[in-house]
């Protein structure tokens, strides 16, 4: 099984992928090959830079790219994180058995999410963070809405970490029969 993770800000996608990894996934991010690219170019590792350096990288390599990188990599069983654009997600959907998972939550318990793990660059009131969110989900920007819609399932994470636990091992246990085919 290939499991793709897409999704809001602090909605829990990073929870969701350290599950998965204890239960014997891979691990693959799209950030990582964007963090790389920051940090030969010599850039602090800020939130904007990874949004500016990934745009760039789309720009010029087009808009599946990172996806593209990482879907070499792919083998069963992998999770592969921070799926923020369509384009991404139509590279991964040619890999047989792939599943896109969008994560959301309430934006007022993603806020307080991202407030208590402290990663600068987040927002600090909620219009500032709602602000940020809508800056990246443009044409020109990472369309996280748009790519989170092309979930094969969502899970609303606005419970306990052991709740989204829970709806993983069942998606884990059912698999594609949850998947409308397309």
């Amino acid at each position: 099984m290939l499991i793709g993770l897409t999704g809001t800000n602090s909605s829990g996608k990073s929870e969701a992928a350290n599950y998965l990894r204890e239960k014997g996934f891979l691990y693959f991010s799209l950030s990582d090959i964007v963090r790389r690219e920051v940090q030969n170019m010599g850039m602090p590792l800020t939130r904007e830079n990874m949004i500016e350096v990934g745009r760039s990288l789309r720009l010029r390599h087009g808009p599946g790219y990172l996806a593209e990188q990482i879907s070499r990599e792919l083998k069963e069983p992998s999770v592969v994180d921070s799926i923020r654009c369509p384009e991404e997600v139509e590279v991964l959907r040619k890999k047989t058995g792939f599943i896109l998972i969008g994560i959301d939550a309430p934006i007022e318990l993603r806020f307080r999410r991202s407030r208590e793990r402290g990663r600068l660059g987040d927002g600090e009131t909620l219009g500032e963070f709602r602000r940020l969110e809508q800056e990246e989900n443009t044409e020109k920007g990472q369309q996280l809405q748009k790519t989170l819609r092309m979930s094969d399932i969502i899970i609303i994470n606005d419970k306990s970490i052991d709740h989204l636990h829970r709806q993983i091992d069942l998606i884990l246990r059912h698999g594609e029969s949850f998947v409308v085919k397309r």
